[in-house]
């Protein structure tokens, strides 16, 4: 009998619920392989992964739990292990390597050398949604839906490698992702809302809060099923 696929999603906090419900829909679409979709909350539930997802919520609470409960080291590890890693929204903040608009005491990854701002485009009232065109990545995608709360964006990619503002947080690892980073999507503003580099993908919205499974789709294939 063929192995499941275990694909994690980060359960500290936010949206991983979400993440699970469309990602089962997602296989509907992928026949030929069995997956499993898990809650990961513990260091022994991440190593039976072989990709995580960090999903959207409140940044600095996730952050604050993982160092409560002791995950971040093993995140790191598991980033370095160059497995596929997927954040949307808080999710993108946390696997950044500078972050503008954070909190002291929030800690983020640097799996992307890139720098975000935190709610870039305002507060709750700011959010938003729009039909994007990611048919450039996404084979015949050309209108998917995307929901932006409270979102960040991409505001350097690469990153600066010498910061001198004290007010930019930087993920405090020494990790450096060799990988060419790629810049999937800018809104018309020219504002960056969806990045890769190498295993590792971030975006600026909250693709698991609608209906539409097609990008949990596309990572599963892209990356999940071309990194075994």
């Amino acid at each position: 009998m063929t192995q499941a696929i275990v694909v994690g999603v980060l359960a500290l906090q936010g949206a991983f619920i979400e993440h699970i419900k469309l990602f089962q829909a997602a296989t509907q679409k992928i026949p030929g392989h069995e997956f499993s979709f898990i809650e990961v909350r513990t260091a022994n539930q991440l190593k039976t992964c072989q990709a995580l997802v960090i999903p959207g919520g409140e940044s600095t609470a996730m952050s604050h739990i993982a160092q409560r409960t002791g995950i971040i080291e093993p995140l790191m590890e598991f980033i370095k292990s160059e497995r596929p890693v997927w954040g949307t929204c808080a999710g993108l903040i946390f696997l950044s390597k500078q972050l503008v608009n954070g909190k002291p005491e929030q800690t983020i990854l640097g799996a992307l050398d890139i720098e975000v701002t935190r709610n870039a485009f305002g507060r709750q009232l700011q959010s938003f949604s729009s039909d994007l065109d990611f048919s450039s990545f996404i084979e015949g995608v050309t209108d998917f839906p995307t929901i932006f709360i409270r979102a960040p964006v991409v505001t350097k990619a690469p990153a600066d490698k010498h910061v001198t503002d004290s007010k930019v947080i930087q993920a405090p690892f020494d990790y450096k992702n060799e990988s060419p980073l790629e810049v999937l999507h800018k809104l018309d503003t020219g504002l960056i809302v969806a990045v890769r580099q190498g295993q590792v993908l971030g975006t600026s919205f909250h693709p698991e809060l609608g209906e539409d499974s097609r990008f949990h789709q596309w990572f599963l294939q892209e990356f999940v099923l071309a990194s075994i």
